[in-house]
């Protein structure tokens, strides 16, 4: 699923190529993305907001496949084709988002070393993995990142919080913005469906230390990186420097 770097890159590239296109009489005014969410404002007040989730992508002068499910054409002859392989993603059609952004905590890269403290204390039965993926507590991270942070900053994904050390709840924070800065320089990670807006797989893939790598080497120890399930979701980690 695309997270906060993947709908950040959309979210740059779309603000360069649309921002003052016209679709149905209305101008683009703003590109943005909130969480997982990405927002394209005009001139109206409306909005139309997309959610990729598993296989969505939003690719510019796109050509339409068996996998599009609508082709938003500017009144300039440019396109912007969403697609989505699986339908589990959607797009609508708002007046104010303001109800489409409530529920979700502060962004992963605006949150500040206080207040991600201030969750941690609030949230401190909880084990880490579950509440770095909680949209509601910290919005754009989901199971990519979360994986690749805990990994730099040496913590077992199932410590629960009220473990943390100062030190090591700095370590969190630091390769928060750290790794999803990185990712986006990278464009993001393409597993298999995700594209940026000008239809390229990202390139963070090949810079992944742990996620999708169990069975492999660490690259810090030479331990293989062991998964295990934790709320449904996959946990890699390195035993010997992510020890429990």
């Amino acid at each position: 699923m695309p997270e906060l770097p993947e709908v950040e890159t959309i979210k740059r590239q779309l603000a360069r190529k649309v921002i003052g296109k016209k679709l149905r009489n209305r101008k683009i005014t703003n590109v943005r993305r909130r969480a997982k969410l990405l927002i394209i404002d005009f001139s109206d007040n409306s909005s139309l907001i997309f959610h990729l989730k598993l296989t969505g992508q939003l690719i510019f002068n796109g050509k339409p496949s068996s996998s599009t499910r609508k082709v938003f054409y500017f009144e300039d002859g440019s396109h912007l084709t969403f697609n989505d392989a699986r339908k589990f993603g959607w797009w609508k059609k708002v007046k104010g988002t303001k109800r489409a952004e409530e529920g979700f905590g502060p962004e992963a890269l605006e949150v500040d070393f206080k207040s991600l403290k201030t969750l941690f204390k609030k949230r401190s039965n909880t084990k880490i993995k579950p509440l770095l993926m909680d949209q509601k507590s910290i919005a754009g991270i989901g199971n990519i990142y979360s994986n690749e942070i805990l990994f730099a900053a040496r913590i077992h994904p199932l410590r629960q919080v009220k473990t943390l050390s100062e030190k090591e709840a700095w370590q969190i924070f630091h390769n928060v913005k750290k790794i999803l800065k990185k990712a986006i320089q990278y464009r993001g990670t393409t597993e298999q469906y995700y594209r940026d807006a000008c239809g390229q797989e990202g390139d963070y893939l090949k810079l992944l230390k742990v996620y999708g790598r169990e069975g492999k080497k660490c690259s810090r120890c030479g331990a293989a990186i062991k998964r295990e399930k934790i709320g449904g979701r996959s946990a890699y980690f390195c035993p010997k420097c992510q020890p429990l």
